[in-house]
């Protein structure tokens, strides 16, 4: 499994199931939409809207140099995003070795912000942090990660 996710050398030769492709491709997709509007690159969508409207933290009650701050992290988060969303494209296109690789890289990223939420949560004025409408999204995109991650690592006979 080892030799899997980390090969000696990245080519364009994959061994897992197609699907699994499709879906690092759905979900790379998802992930660079969420990198666009949290870095603030969508001209429809701001950066404070993100963070009001999706993830339900009251910017406005901060203080101006606090708010700052905040959307700042949200735009570097986001390009973060935007970076792991390009390495997943490199992936699928150019090295499909490193697909399960991307999928492990996709999850700790996953899991890992879900540890940190768990261990120190957002308090908003109403509650802390399940009343964001991002706990389900990031519920199904980590059970989704997951399946293609498995999908990746088995060995197909018929090799892509």
């Amino acid at each position: 499994m080892l030799n899997t996710i980390f090969p000696k050398q990245f080519d364009n030769v994959f061994r897992g199931y197609k699907m699994a492709i499709w879906i690092l491709g759905l979900v790379v997709f998802v992930k660079m939409m969420m990198g666009f509007n949290s870095a603030g690159l969508n001209p429809w969508v701001s950066t404070q809207f993100v963070i009001k409207n999706a993830d339900g933290i009251p910017l406005d009650s901060f203080g101006p140099e606090a708010a700052s701050v905040i959307v700042f992290m949200f735009k570097a988060w986001g390009l973060g995003l935007l970076i792991l969303s390009l390495l997943g494209i490199l992936a699928i296109v150019r090295y499909r070795a490193m697909i399960p690789l991307m999928y492990l890289v996709l999850l700790i990223e996953q899991i890992g912000r879900k540890i940190m939420i768990t261990l120190a949560p957002i308090i908003t004025s109403t509650t802390v942090d399940n009343s964001s409408s991002a706990v389900p999204i990031n519920l199904i995109i980590t059970l989704i990660l997951c399946f293609g991650f498995i999908l990746s690592l088995q060995n197909k006979k018929n090799i892509i």
